[in-house]
């Protein structure tokens, strides 16, 4: 029996709608994009209004094969049946479903789209087809073919230097400019020497103490440059008397902050989870589409991934303020739902990243999902249930404290009132300071002067530079960690201790780039095209003549510009160096070889950190921090006259304070650490063999999967006894 169609894009989609609809309708997957430019070749007539030459994208024939097929199907007569077009909910998603249409030759189609693929979400949907938006679709078009004339002309100037692996990009090349820029800025830094003041007091009569910073001196703010000023200051305190000359104490809202959207989830999960925007985005792929949940079957528990809105619908905001009012009490409820302000830039037709269910909390899903998904989840339910709760209440405390004509300032803070810090970790203790009051008399316990020198800009992270990107209205929330992942697949940029810096690679293609194509490759020029490809989104704009008054600055720029060449000289023989590619990747080599066979490697080696205090005990040389591809490990700096390796310690257990679940037990359960990772093992350990491992395994799984492995080896040892001759 035929059954109206619905065309997601992702095919781990078509199961958990599938289960939704109850064999209503059929779903098929079309796999991401079905048709695209040309592989070789420009693809776009520039002459005739930039019009773009379409083909199947290669492996796609298939799937294009299967879907024209049930299309044809539900189309003949007398059949009839609607063909949903139901791919992601934004700019790509819409161009999708357009190229589908065209592909299956539907110049009706219906278009859906859903922000969460819940059952309410996706029937909603259904009940809402319209037709395809062009507006977003010519956004999209636009994007496409000004990246493909900017990487189409660029590219090939580059590949000169002997690699043809090298590119450039709109959006790609101003991100190296950016990290580029920053690691001259620290390089050029000259660092100042400056000093601070502290006072330790004890009020009178007390046994406490307070510490207060020097803040003015004769009313002006104190230059201490350097020690012998912070020296002669202190000196004029010795025999002062200290006295409280003002306190004051107010509270203070700390309110929560809106949910996540892209870039800053991508952040939060690489400053709290260690994890890169290209890990982060697909763990939180796989929660949008998806995850089985044992008898719940496949559950989608995060709304969709690619956002720069902090909207949340009316439905969403109520379901967590009924889970806040039943869980935590009515105080933590505010008065009226929050809502947050969206940029004006912003996309705002689909919801800020949140969880599906409000009420389906980490803990219940702590033994059902991957450490990352669990982790990642776990950041997104609290940060969208801490954004509609009641704001923290603070009490805060200043004193400033006179001695002579210096003045000192101390500050004390408290929570009254958690809100939503409930659910959300604190960043910062209380801090403390006694009870004053004014005119009170404080003795001197110790003057503290330190010495101090202005850093440097901070070079950028992966969350710095995404931070960066967006606040400059780079590229879209899609774009960022794929334009991380081509920085360091090109070898423009490498890390160093979680830090983002350019290879002399990626200085010379920069600086190229940055003399050819100045109105081209600046953060200003790509922050307006974003502008203007919304403007088109909107149908404020024609994306035609968007691409004619680009291509018409572009082009001169391209014809003048000299090839891409690299600079650096060969240490040996004074010739310039090329990029040559090997077994092992790319690297430098001398333009003289044969003659010459000068090589070195494009992206620097891993630092060697020198572990102070330790030596090599078989040779006596220091030791270093190394990296493999297995991780960090300690070795000799001799390597590889001498090969000796530090083997780790295994660390004590560390107290949870928990009892142990076997009954009659009594003991406590520890946190060990194993060849899989941390776990938790009972303190009477061999007496109590209960393991559990965080946040993945059931308990006892790990020893019954160690007792398997053994089975398994011991089995093996039998069959190759048994295999041996006698």
């Amino acid at each position: 029996m035929l059954k109206p169609l619905i065309i997601v894009e992702s095919f781990a989609k078509v199961k958990t709608i599938t289960g939704f609809l109850r064999g209503e309708y059929q779903v098929m997957a079309s796999g991401g994009h079905v048709r695209d430019l040309p592989e070789d070749g420009l693809g776009v007539d520039v002459e005739a209004g930039f019009e773009p030459e379409y083909y199947p994208l290669p492996g796609k024939e298939k799937t294009l094969k299967k879907i024209r097929d049930a299309v044809k199907a539900l189309r003949e007569p007398p059949n009839g049946l609607p063909v949903f077009l139901a791919t992601d909910p934004d700019r790509e998603g819409e161009a999708i479903a357009w190229h589908l249409s065209q592909a299956l030759a539907m110049a009706d189609a219906k278009r859906i789209e859903f922000n969460e693929i819940t059952k309410s979400a996706v029937l909603s949907a259904l009940e809402h087809p319209r037709p395809i938006d062009m507006s977003r679709v010519n956004a999209q078009q636009a994007r496409r073919i000004i990246d493909r004339l900017v990487g189409y002309e660029l590219s090939p100037k580059l590949h000169k230097a002997g690699d043809r692996t090298l590119s450039a990009g709109r959006v790609q090349s101003v991100a190296l400019r950016m990290i580029c820029e920053r690691e001259r800025a620290v390089e050029a830094f000259v660092p100042q020497e400056y000093w601070t003041i502290a006072a330790v007091l004890r009020p009178e009569g007390s046994e406490e103490t307070l510490e207060a910073e020097l803040a003015s001196v004769a009313g002006e703010k104190p230059e201490l440059g350097n020690e012998e000023a912070a020296r002669k200051v202190c000196a004029a305190l010795e025999h002062a008397d200290f006295r409280v000359s003002g306190v004051e104490v107010e509270q203070e809202n700390r309110h929560p902050r809106p949910p996540f959207i892209t870039s800053t989830l991508q952040q939060a999960a690489y400053n709290r989870l260690r994890l890169s925007a290209y890990r982060s985005m697909r763990t939180a792929q796989q929660l949008y589409q998806g995850v089985k949940l044992g008898k719940e079957g496949t559950v989608a528990l995060i709304t969709y991934i690619r956002t720069d809105s902090v909207r949340v619908s009316d439905q969403a905001s109520q379901a967590a303020r009924r889970f806040v009012l039943e869980t935590f009490g009515e105080e933590y409820v505010p008065e009226f739902p929050r809502k947050y302000k969206v940029k004006a830039s912003a996309q705002d037709a689909h919801e800020a990243i949140r969880p599906t269910y409000a009420g389906l909390t980490p803990d219940n899903l702590q033994d059902k999902l991957e450490k990352d998904q669990w982790a990642l989840y776990d950041l997104i339910w609290r940060r969208f249930l801490a954004s509609q709760m009641a704001s923290a209440l603070y009490e805060k405390t200043e004193v400033a404290i006179a001695a002579g004509n210096c003045l000192f300032r101390a500050n004390g803070s408290k929570l009254l009132f958690p809100g939503f810090l409930k659910v959300e970790p604190r960043e910062e203790e209380d801090k403390l300071i006694p009870l004053l009051r004014e005119g009170q008399k404080l003795a001197l316990v110790e003057l503290k002067p330190e010495q101090h020198f202005t850093e440097p800009p901070p070079r950028y992270n992966e969350a710095s530079l995404v931070k960066a990107l967006e606040d400059n209205g780079i590229g879209r929330p899609s774009t960022y960690a794929p334009i991380l992942q081509t920085l360091r697949d090109r070898e423009y940029v490498w890390t160093e201790r979680r830090s983002l810096r350019p290879t002399e690679l990626g200085f010379q293609v920069n600086d190229y780039l940055v003399k050819h194509f100045p109105g081209i490759i600046n953060v200003e020029f790509t922050a307006n095209m974003e502008s203007d490809l919304d403007q088109v989104e909107r149908g404020r704009a024609e994306w035609r003549q968007l691409l004619s008054d680009f291509y018409q600055t572009f082009k001169p720029l391209e014809e003048n510009a000299v090839e891409f060449r690299i600079e650096t000289k060969c240490p040996k023989c004074g010739r310039l160096l090329a990029l040559r590619s090997g077994k092992s990747g790319r690297f430098y080599g001398c333009t003289g070889y044969p003659e010459c066979d000068y090589t070195a490697p494009v992206k620097p080696k891993e630092p060697v950190v020198i572990v102070e205090g330790k030596v090599c005990p078989q040779c006596g040389r220091p030791l270093a921090r190394r990296k493999s591809r297995f991780g960090f490990f300690v070795g000799c700096t001799g390597y590889p006259e001498c090969r000796y390796i530090e083997r780790s310690q295994k660390s004590a257990p560390e107290p949870t304070g928990k009892p142990c679940p076997v009954e009659g037990c009594g003991g406590e359960l520890v946190r060990r650490r194993g060849r899989a990772g941390y776990f938790l093992g009972c303190s009477n350990y061999p007496d109590c063999r209960h393991i559990s491992v965080e946040g993945k395994a059931k308990p006892g799984s790990v020893a019954r999967k160690a007792t398997k492995k053994s089975s398994t080896a011991t089995r093996s040892s039998k069959t190759r006894s048994s295999r041996s001759p006698s």
